[in-house]
């Protein structure tokens, strides 16, 4: 198999359970949900991403032919220091992952010494082998993985079947609600902070490689 990777670049993670951990992030191209191009974006079923997933041009990015020469640029990425309380971390994302990132990849990565995680619109059954499974639902998109470490809600979304309630009983450690970066940043970080008081399930996730200024 192919894969096609957009980019790949160390850096912070800064969403969720594992912020502010070091990280290799691997995002590969193309997704079920969209195509990347804004003039599809209307009628697309995720509407408000806020990813360049489209290509092979980015930073780190290409095709590479096999899973050992994905997993060897990954290594590249990752300092050169060893220390065994700090197992190389790698962020799979997209676009959706899933639609290539497989079994062979997965366990020479790990091969190499990486703890792998993805962060998956959920519509894509995840393979067994990961170590870290982020799931983030969309309206009008049939999640078939309902079950992970963690599971990041983008909020507020106005479809009936993107309201937190739906989620509750899924299985998951962590149920994270992050305010939608939209033109009503302000008012939807307001009211995900509110829903987070008010349903201590939840807790807030923000995005913060964009308030401290990283990729």
């Amino acid at each position: 198999m192919t894969y096609s990777v957009k980019e790949m670049y160390y850096t912070l993670q800064g969403e969720g359970a594992h912020t502010g951990r070091a990280a290799v992030f691997l995002r590969f191209a193309g997704c079920n949900l969209w195509s990347g191009r804004e003039r599809d974006r209307a009628s697309a079923v995720c509407r408000f991403c806020d990813t360049d997933f489209i290509g092979t041009n980015g930073k780190g990015g290409g095709k590479f032919a096999t899973a050992a020469e994905l997993a060897e640029a990954v290594l590249k990425h990752w300092p050169a220091q060893k220390n065994s309380l700090s197992r190389p971390y790698v962020v799979c994302t997209g676009g959706e992952p899933l639609l290539q990132l497989d079994d062979a990849a997965i366990v020479t990565l790990q091969r190499f010494g990486f703890e792998v995680a993805v962060e998956t619109n959920g519509t894509v059954p995840a393979p067994a082998e990961l170590d870290w499974i982020c799931v983030s639902p969309k309206a009008g998109a049939k999640v078939v993985q309902t079950r992970g470490n963690e599971l990041k809600l983008v909020y507020p979304q106005t479809e009936p079947q993107a309201q937190p309630k739906n989620f509750e009983d899924w299985e998951f450690e962590h149920f994270f609600l992050q305010p939608m970066d939209n033109a009503t940043r302000q008012e939807n970080t307001a009211a995900t902070i509110d829903y987070c008081l008010n349903h201590p399930q939840w807790k807030l996730s923000l995005q913060t490689h964009k308030i401290v200024g990283i990729d």
